[in-house]
């Protein structure tokens, strides 16, 4: 029997050529429902997405030419959540599949490759699979709205598309940024990923939001960039200092209309160069929202397309081998890749559940892990009147988060912390 199988999307190619055997780029969504998970349930309902969501149950497997994914033999089987958020994906997994299920005590979570999708993508899944274990556990009539599909009826194209390709201008945008300031730290043995999570009102947080004249992705980021500032100038002085931009990166199915369920997001750096001067927080409240209005319109988005569809259309490039491919877009990546941000901020703002849903599901968390040359991010999702602040790290200072989440409390958002350390 012949199995299905997709080309990468234009930003998925890059993640198995960047990949090492200790990092690869993943994500986790997660629910806490209201009584115990069971396992055996969870499983069939994962079972039941499977037609539904083909794109999400497939395995990376490697060609001559390029990586693409293919449909799955291997059974999704739904594990306990044994150890900390993001335990790393080897190749020799990838495999076998790109998605796990994983439960623990009220927790479902589904932690994702990111060559299957973005956090958008996988935040669809996540709350399909919820719904599907809540019909078959308590008997639920889940209405097909939001983010709820009809698992009968199968995948329309749009959904399975590289909506990158059909967006791209004619002209591609420069790569070039200046490098910025890195935090650093001694690394965590075995790999330890620390979670620490704080938890706001929503109300609060869009009130001090409104009160700088700012969306709270905004107010965030200027959080986040006073606090490496702030840091950084402990450690140089000014004129040895970098640029310090937040990168935060923008779901493009708002600007375009897009219905894909595989990647298309793009990351802006945005913030401030300390070097010129010290910056109010008012400042850097009002830099940081401009400079990220003016940059995510769609005229800007489609050159930054551009700039990453071009290179693949070139035939030099489309001939040459895989490992030759992995050793160019390693180069570029060094280069370019991370290189123009600080750390990230990834807002998935707030997720649409069903009225019926509501009295099951008491949280739903988004989780990006540390990237390749960075060890710290942040991620951050509402749900039911709270806002879930994400900040991992593979560090053990914790300078950034003490600073962090301080200086909320400062701006009147009382927050609620836990950790995954003690």
């Amino acid at each position: 029997m012949q199995k299905n199988w997709y080309r990468l999307d234009t930003a998925a190619l890059l993640f198995p050529a960047i990949s090492r055997r200790d990092w690869c780029n993943a994500f986790r969504v997660s629910a806490t429902l209201t009584e115990a998970i069971d396992p055996v349930i969870l499983q069939r309902a994962t079972e039941d997405l499977r037609t539904r969501f083909p794109g999400f149950f497939v395995s990376l497997r490697k060609g001559l030419f390029w990586y693409y994914l293919e449909e799955s033999s291997e059974p999704v089987t739904v594990r306990s959540d044994y150890a900390y958020p993001l335990t790393f994906m080897s190749s020799r997994e990838l495999r076998k599949n790109c998605l796990r299920v994983l439960y623990y005590k009220n927790r479902i979570a589904c932690e994702f490759f990111h060559s299957v999708t973005d956090g958008h993508g996988g935040s669809v899944f996540l709350c399909n699979l919820v719904a599907r274990y809540l019909e078959r556990k308590n008997g639920l009539r889940v209405p097909r709205e939001g983010f709820i599909l009809d698992l009968t009826e199968p995948p329309p194209p749009e959904e399975l598309e590289d909506s990158f390709l059909k967006n791209a201008a004619e002209v591609a945008a420069g790569r070039r940024e200046e490098k910025s300031y890195r935090l650093h730290g001694s690394r965590d043995s075995h790999g330890f990923k620390t979670l620490t999570t704080g938890i706001v009102d929503t109300e609060t947080l869009l009130d001090t939001a409104h009160r700088y004249r700012v969306t709270v992705t905004a107010l965030l980021a200027a959080v986040m960039a006073e606090s490496v500032i702030a840091m950084q100038a402990e450690e140089l002085p000014r004129k040895l200092r970098r640029p310090v931009k937040i990168t935060i990166p923008v779901d493009l199915r708002r600007l375009y209309g897009s219905q894909t369920l595989r990647n298309f997001s793009l990351v802006l750096n945005v913030g401030a160069d300390p070097r010129f001067g010290d910056y109010r927080f008012e400042e850097l409240c009002s830099t940081i929202y401009h400079e990220l209005c003016a940059k995510a319109t769609p005229q800007n988005m489609a050159g930054m397309i551009a700039a990453n569809v071009q290179p693949q259309q070139l035939v030099l490039l489309r001939l040459a081998p895989v490992f030759l491919k992995n050793l160019v877009m390693n180069a570029v990546y060094r280069r370019a890749g991370e290189s123009g941000g600080s750390l990230n901020i990834s807002n998935l703002t707030n997720l649409p559940l069903p009225q019926i849903m509501l009295p099951y599901v008491s949280r739903l968390e988004f989780i990006i892990g540390p990237q390749r040359s960075y060890p710290n991010n942040c991620s951050v999702v509402s749900f039911s009147g709270k806002t879930y602040i994400n900040m991992i790290r593979n560090i053990r200072e914790s300078e950034l988060e003490r600073r962090f989440f301080s200086r909320l409390v400062e701006l009147g958002i009382p927050v609620e912390i836990e950790c995954n350390r003690r």
